[in-house]
């Protein structure tokens, strides 16, 4: 691949993983870090309502799978930009084919060509 092309996407790469360390630095203050009697405002020692406990409970989990994919996408995209300074970007990592330049724009931490891709979301959902 071109120098000019690999070093778009790095820069591109480089973007996403700034904007996701934000994500995640927000959820970390906004949510993970804070216990119930913070989100509530109450400071006394007694706990607050049932519901109130059971949103709390609710809105924590949900942040959790954020974070939880938002770190997967993490993974994704240093590994990209590892590929890129192996010089390994652009390959398939099954077959080594090259991969489309247009699934690289939509997707520029793909690791797999589309049909690699499919086959292993395939063989994922057989049980393979």
């Amino acid at each position: 691949m071109e120098k000019a092309k690999l070093e778009k996407y790095e820069r591109q790469l480089l973007k996403m993983r700034k904007e996701l360390l934000g994500e995640l630095g927000y959820l970390e203050d906004a949510v993970l870090n804070h216990t119930s009697r913070d989100a509530s405002g109450d400071l006394s020692a007694y706990s607050f309502h049932m519901a109130d406990q059971g949103t709390d409970a609710m809105g924590r989990e949900t942040a959790f799978l954020l974070a939880s994919q938002e770190g997967r996408m993490l993974l994704d995209i240093n590994d990209a930009l590892r590929r890129i300074q192996n010089k390994t970007y652009g390959k398939c990592g099954d077959c080594g084919k090259p991969i489309n330049p247009k699934r690289l724009q939509a997707v520029p931490h793909a690791r797999l060509c589309i049909q690699c891709q499919a086959n292993e979301e395939r063989n994922l959902q057989q049980g393979g």
